[in-house]
């Protein structure tokens, strides 16, 4: 029976111990996302992609798929190879 205790003792330690290592919760990245703009309203400032203007979602939607494209593995490899 002590065996026991002694046990439970140090798996409530660890248990304990384990939960106050814990990550707080991301309250900043939440606040981040406004669900009353539009993603592509985005900011005027110096840190944009070059092409897009804000406020023009044609421009943003353009902006992304371009950058989805330079992300693709496949394409990067297609435009690689020369035929």
């Amino acid at each position: 029976m002590r065996f026991n205790l002694k046990t439970i003792g140090l798996c409530l330690v660890a248990s304990a111990t384990l939960a106050a290592c814990s990550e707080p919760p991301e309250i900043a990245a939440k606040a981040a996302k406004r669900p009353d703009v539009a993603p592509y309203m985005g900011a005027d400032n110096g840190f944009m992609t070059k092409g897009w203007t804000p406020k023009d979602e044609k421009s943003w939607t353009e902006s992304v798929d371009k950058r989805n494209q330079n992300q693709s593995e496949y394409s990067r490899f297609k435009s690689s190879v020369k035929q």
